[in-house]
């Protein structure tokens, strides 16, 4: 990760007017960060900060899957999503990958506003650090040749 992060905001509707607060308070880091966000947030986040948000798709339309695909092409360096833990969403499948993505890649995710301020308080936010995650490539290729192993196997039976 460079000194400049990949930092994305998500909030569900319940939770957008606490993220717009939270931001709001720290205004001054996030412009030094490329930002984005789902849909409404990222609007309202734009109007709010007058910073440059790279909005994607709301969540249910594909938004939280945008940001796990971001997440494994390495193009994201942090998340601050502030969840409503008391109602379900029409997607939270996508939700949850996204939460398992995140896990697997090693990327920072901030849940609450305390957890975000813990988040934006470390000085690594603005310093270059080594994200040391697994060697996916490897662990994908030793996959592909068991596999393609096996298929071979049953094809000579």
């Amino acid at each position: 990760m460079e000194a400049v992060k990949k930092i994305a905001l998500v909030a569900h509707d319940s939770r957008k007017k606490d993220l717009i607060r939270w931001a709001k308070r720290h205004r001054e880091q996030l412009a030094a960060h490329r930002l984005c966000s789902t849909g409404t947030t990222g609007a309202l986040l734009e109007a709010a900060l007058g910073l440059p948000i790279d909005k994607l798709k709301s969540g249910p339309l594909g938004g939280d899957q945008q940001l796990g695909a971001r997440i494994a092409c390495e193009r994201l360096d942090a998340i601050v999503f502030l969840w409503d833990p008391l109602n379900t969403q029409a997607h939270d499948s996508d939700i949850k990958a996204l939460l398992r993505i995140a896990t697997l890649y090693n990327i920072p995710m901030a849940c609450n506003m305390a957890s975000a301020d813990f988040l934006f308080s470390s000085p690594l936010i603005s310093l270059p650090y080594n994200n040391e995650h697994r060697d996916f490539d490897a662990h994908q290729q030793a996959r592909n040749e068991a596999i393609i192993e096996e298929y071979l196997k049953e094809e000579e039976r």
